[in-house]
């Protein structure tokens, strides 16, 4: 449980780092960090940190295309491990 945890707590502040970076690089107009990537960071539990770099650097936050799957895999996420606590104990 401790292992899944940091692993969780690891690929948040990837994301939140690469939400991070993202933004740096966009008032640069320097290469970006595809959305892509981001919504698989989400994807893989990272939806916390993406959603938290969305709001503390006021980034990605008026497309749709973007934020809406973002809250929709938390929701999801958030869903599933309600529903099956086990599976994800189980699990790690």
């Amino acid at each position: 449980m401790i292992l899944a945890l940091l692993l969780l707590a690891g690929v948040n502040a990837l994301a939140f780092l690469l939400m991070m970076a993202d933004k740096r690089a966009a008032r640069a107009q320097a290469g970006r960090v595809p959305e892509r990537v981001l919504l698989l960071l989400a994807l893989f539990g990272g939806a916390v940190g993406i959603i938290a770099g969305m709001r503390l650097l006021r980034h990605k936050t008026r497309k749709a295309a973007f934020y809406l799957p973002v809250w929709g895999i938390l929701l999801l996420q958030s869903v599933l491990i309600i529903a099956f606590p086990k599976l994800l104990i189980a699990y790690y």
